[in-house]
């Protein structure tokens, strides 16, 4: 028999068993004849009692005695997968020797685990701007530095902090107001005009030293580029700059140019101005910077993003089918609005989404027979990913929230 003391509780298995499985920690400990060797495999040796010293779990080990005794690896819900992996390759023993249904239901958990750090590591990734005032300790300006940082990314750090916070988003909600108010046809005179200038001029002013300042307050330069805020920050100031840039370019042309050019120029310009002033709907983005639900709502795309993907796909086959079932039953009707497949790519979106707008219907009642199952198939696809994406978007936002408030 081998003594075996494994974290203070004794086992004793005879070495003819354990010489079975000679590749195992102790079927090379029984078949070892070199006490060196032995010496080896084990922690310590207590030479009154002959007993080999092992420091490791003896509440797991209780799975491997037995595996030893009756050659199947049990496997209980309750242990950690990690703990149990990590116990078994000490052991040199292999997961194939468990059961099948065990084994399946381990490896699932053990998936779950894997799923859950790679989220837990990537949501600190997301939280690790506001871990990072310690970045400053020893460089240049480093306390002038750390207080704009807090000031602009710590909004919970001091009252100033949360008043530039709240400002941020009120003229974000300002310059939208401002961009929408500038297509009433009421704004377009004069007066409007010369308002919405200085509304977008003050606005411009108070994002670009917004923008400075987390410059400034940055430990690297690169990563700053590379931050997706930052990014959606640069996008929100480039608009009021590229259109001053164009407006000077467009007096230069009225100075230089012929009559008929500077008209097509003028035109040209006009177009791309408009693009340009488009491109201030990207300053709603920056609410995200203040929101936790819109940080969260963003978390959960990106980690659900293949369930997402399955849900166009679906919806593209969806599409395409009932597309061609509904032109096929339908297209020999007088004045059928579905006179080919592509036609009916509409209808059929419109019914999936569970929209209906009723400008394009079937006049069959086989056609409206399709017409039920479309749309049975959309309420079905439709609320198949809900629970899960709501699941997970309560959960992340939990823990933004909560990383929040304890700072």
């Amino acid at each position: 028999m081998l003594n075996i003391n494994v974290g203070g509780k004794l086992f004793q298995i005879a070495c003819k068993v354990l010489a079975q499985y000679p590749i195992t920690r102790l079927g090379k400990l029984a078949l070892y004849t070199d006490p060196a060797k032995k010496l080896q495999l084990c922690d310590d040796y207590l030479v009154q009692k002959n007993e080999y010293f092992f420091d490791r779990d003896p509440s797991i080990f209780h799975y491997i005695f037995h595996f030893y005794r009756s050659g199947v690896l049990w496997v209980m819900d309750e242990m950690c997968p990690s703990n149990f992996v990590e116990e078994i390759e000490y052991w040199g023993i292999h997961l194939k020797y468990s059961q099948r249904c065990c084994r399946i239901l381990f490896e699932e958990k053990q998936d779950e685990l894997n799923e859950y750090l790679k989220i837990e590591k990537e949501l600190e990734a997301e939280l690790e701007p506001l871990d990072s005032g310690k970045q400053f300790d020893g460089k240049f300006l480093g306390g002038f530095r750390k207080m704009i940082w807090n000031l602009i990314e710590n909004p919970y750090s001091s009252v100033p902090a949360k008043i530039i916070a709240v400002m941020s988003s009120f003229f974000v909600l300002i310059s939208i107001v401002g961009m929408t108010l500038s297509t009433v046809e009421e704004m377009k005179n004069k007066t409007g005009k010369m308002w919405m200038e200085q509304m977008e001029m003050i606005c411009a002013i108070f994002f670009t030293s917004e923008y400075l300042m987390r410059l400034i307050s940055s430990s690297s330069f690169k990563n700053f580029l590379r931050a997706a805020f930052n990014a959606i920050d640069l996008v929100a100031i480039l608009p009021f700059y590229i259109q001053l840039l164009f407006e000077n370019l467009d007096e230069g042309d009225t100075l230089y140019h012929e009559e008929l050019h500077k008209v097509e120029n003028v035109s040209k310009l006009g177009k791309v101005l408009k693009l340009i002033k488009l491109m201030r709907i990207f300053r709603i983005l920056k609410l995200a910077r203040h929101s936790t639900g819109l940080r969260a709502f963003s978390f959960t795309m990106r980690q659900c993003y293949q369930q997402v993907c399955c849900l166009l796909l679906f919806i593209a086959m969806g599409v395409f089918t009932f597309s061609a079932l509904i032109h096929s039953v339908e297209h020999d009707v007088p004045g059928t609005d579905f006179t080919s497949i592509p036609y009916a790519w509409w209808w059929a979106a419109v019914s999936l989404s569970t929209v209906g707008y009723g400008d394009t219907v079937p006049d069959t009642i086989l056609g409206r027979m399709v017409a039920f199952v479309c749309i049975s198939f959309g309420i079905i696809l439709n609320g198949m990913p809900i629970s899960i994406l709501y699941n997970k978007f309560s959960d992340y936002y939990a823990k933004l929230k909560a990383h929040e408030i304890s700072q």
